[in-house]
C-alpha cells in the first residue's frame, strides 16, 4: 500500500535552490502573484501507474499557478481532454481523475519565456529519475517534445544517438519500458499545425497497445 498522503519520491522540495535563475524567477512571480503556486511542481498520479506523461516544464499561469501539472492552462486542455477521448481521464470537481497515470515535467519549475537552460534540465534530471524508478508498474512514457524526450530517455537509462525524437514514433528502451513521442500539446504547436487534436489523439491511444 502506498501512503498518499506523503509526496512521490523524487518530488523536489518547495524551496529548491538548484537553479538560481528559476528560484529568482520564482521569487519574482511570488511577489506578483502571491496566492499562485509559485514553487517547483510536485509531479501528480497514481504511484502503480502504467502510463507516465512526461512534459517541458509548468506554464507560468498554468501548473505555475495551480500546482498541479498541465492544470490551467490550453495544453493541460487538450492532454486532458485528449484522455478523456481515450476513456483514460475524467474531470471531476476538484480537477482531472487519471487513474493508471503519472504526469510530471522534466523540469519542475517554470523558466523564463518556457525556455530552460542546459544546466536546469541536468539539475531537474535527479527528480525524474526518482520518479520514475518508483513507478514499479511503469510500461510507458509519453514524451511531450525532444526535451522531455531526451530527459526520459536519460532518466530511464537509454542512450540518446540511438533513440532519435520524432512525433509518433516508439521506442523499445532497454528497461523495457515503451517510450512513445509527441510534439508537446501547446498553443503554439497547435495554432501552427505543427500538432493537430488528430495527430494528438493518435500518439496517445498508440500507448494502449503496450497496457496489458
Amino acid at each position: 500500500m502506498t501512503d498518499e498522503s506523503l509526496p512521490h519520491p523524487g518530488t523536489p522540495p518547495a524551496d529548491c535552490a538548484l537553479c538560481p535563475r528559476l528560484a529568482t524567477y520564482r521569487a519574482e512571480q511570488q511577489a506578483r502573484h502571491a496566492g499562485w503556486w509559485n514553487a517547483p511542481v510536485p509531479p501528480l498520479g497514481d504511484a502503480n501507474a502504467w502510463l507516465a506523461i512526461v512534459g517541458l516544464a509548468p506554464g507560468l499561469k498554468g501548473a505555475n499557478r495551480t500546482g498541479k501539472p498541465f492544470h490551467g492552462d490550453e495544453a493541460g486542455k487538450m492532454l486532458f481532454g485528449t484522455l478523456a477521448e481515450l476513456g483514460l481521464a475524467s474531470e471531476t470537481p476538484a480537477g482531472w481523475d487519471a487513474p493508471g497515470l503519472f504526469i510530471t515535467n522534466a523540469v519542475a519549475c517554470a523558466p523564463p519565456g518556457n525556455l530552460p537552460e542546459t544546466a536546469e534540465k541536468q539539475n531537474c534530471r535527479s527528480f525524474l529519475v526518482e520518479q520514475l524508478a518508483a513507478l514499479p508498474q511503469l510500461k510507458v512514457v509519453v514524451a511531450l517534445g525532444e526535451t522531455a524526450h531526451q530527459a526520459a530517455i536519460k532518466a530511464i537509462g537509454g542512450k540518446l544517438p540511438k533513440y532519435r525524437f520524432g512525433h509518433g514514433v516508439t521506442h523499445k528502451l532497454p528497461s523495457g519500458v515503451m517510450l512513445v513521442d509527441s510534439y508537446h500539446c501547446s498553443r503554439l504547436n497547435t495554432n501552427t499545425g505543427l500538432l493537430t487534436p488528430e495527430m494528438f489523439k493518435a500518439a496517445l491511444e498508440s500507448t494502449l497497445a503496450f497496457r496489458a
